[in-house]
């Protein structure tokens, strides 16, 4: 998710204080992301001239963590001392929800310990760490994504999570979740975008970041977050996706980003070529088109998860669309 155009929820923080991250540091977890991350956050230190980011690695103990790979790095300070604003949880090496289970029950103490946090330190976390949030109870009642192999299980669970499995990256005030092993990267676009600005990360990413290829339905190509030409796309995508499809109409995504619905619907149709309502339909058309792909579950559970005032109704809308019925489009498409 490494675009140009996406929310900043964190809170707001004067422009002189310097933002504390702890990278977490546990037996067996995958240290490149975290690595990734420093390197990013330094080279917005350095953009900015100012400090703008202190990363330090954390543990539960301080000393030598035994991580993946057989990298062993040295934790600097510990979670008990609450010497940081936020704690970045990278994930874990696992090919199935049972060695997910396992690696939790091998990291109860971690996960005691990240429940007890200050409320006011924020959680983010990526691939299968996101699991370790979930399991601390810092996702409770909060949106948040995973890595989409791990979505059925996850919703069984952790069922007080709202779980956006659809979604590559979701952002609350106090967490942020990201799929994938690269998933440290829309976390740390948020954090740079937000304290320096867009334009120092388009910068950043052309010297440090390379894209990732997705294969999807050609009737949903433009209608990813990524590819949104400006600001004003980018919030109406964000706005939809959020919305029950039955609440998501012109008028009410008109006063969910401050403007008229004669506004709106010009400024759509002039940056997709395409009406509004129209517009509006295929980004949640997309949401079932992504869960059809990435989770197992029955089309009729995904409509109604999503909001459609019917099932039948979904399914007429995403044949006209794809040309494909939603068995079709898994059987085509489906990575579960």
């Amino acid at each position: 998710m490494a675009g140009n155009d996406i929310n900043h929820p964190f809170p707001a923080m004067p422009s002189t204080q310097t933002l504390r991250v702890g990278l977490l540091l546990y037996p067996g977890c995958m240290p490149a992301g975290l690595l990734a991350f420093a390197d990013l956050l330094h080279a917005a230190n350095r953009r900015a001239g100012q400090r703008l980011f202190e990363t330090q690695y954390v543990a539960l103990a301080q000393g030598p963590v035994d991580c993946a790979h057989g990298l062993r790095l040295p934790a600097q300070g510990t979670l008990a001392r609450g010497e940081v604003d936020a704690v970045l949880v990278p994930g874990f090496w696992s090919e199935s929800g049972e060695q997910v289970a396992a690696a939790l029950d091998e990291n109860a103490g971690l996960i005691a310990a990240l429940g007890r946090l200050d409320k006011r330190v924020m959680v983010w976390s990526y691939c299968t760490g996101v699991c370790i949030a979930a399991a601390a109870r810092r996702l409770d009642g909060h949106s948040a994504t995973v890595t989409w192999w791990l979505a059925d299980a996850v919703r069984a669970r952790f069922p007080r999570v709202e779980w956006q499995v659809e979604r590559t990256g979701v952002f609350n005030e106090r967490n942020a979740t990201a799929s994938g092993v690269n998933g440290y990267l829309p976390i740390a676009q948020s954090l740079i975008e937000q304290r320096l600005s867009r334009e120092a990360y388009r910068d950043l990413t052309r010297l440090m970041v390379l894209p990732r290829p997705e294969r999807t339905h050609q009737a949903f190509q433009a209608v990813s977050l990524v590819a949104q030409p400006n600001r004003l796309m980018a919030r109406l995508h964000d706005a939809a996706e959020r919305l029950p499809a039955g609440e998501a109409t012109v008028e009410r995504l008109a006063r969910e980003l401050d403007t008229t619905e004669r506004t709106l619907a010009r400024k759509v149709l002039a940056a997709s070529g395409t009406p509004a309502a129209a517009w509006v339909r295929r980004i949640k058309l997309n949401q079932v088109s992504e869960r059809l792909i990435h989770t197992s579950a029955p089309a009729s559970t995904i409509s109604a998860e999503l909001g459609f005032s019917s099932d039948a109704g979904m399914r007429r809308m995403f044949k006209e669309l794809t040309g494909m019925t939603t068995v079709q489009y898994r059987q085509a498409f489906g990575r579960v």
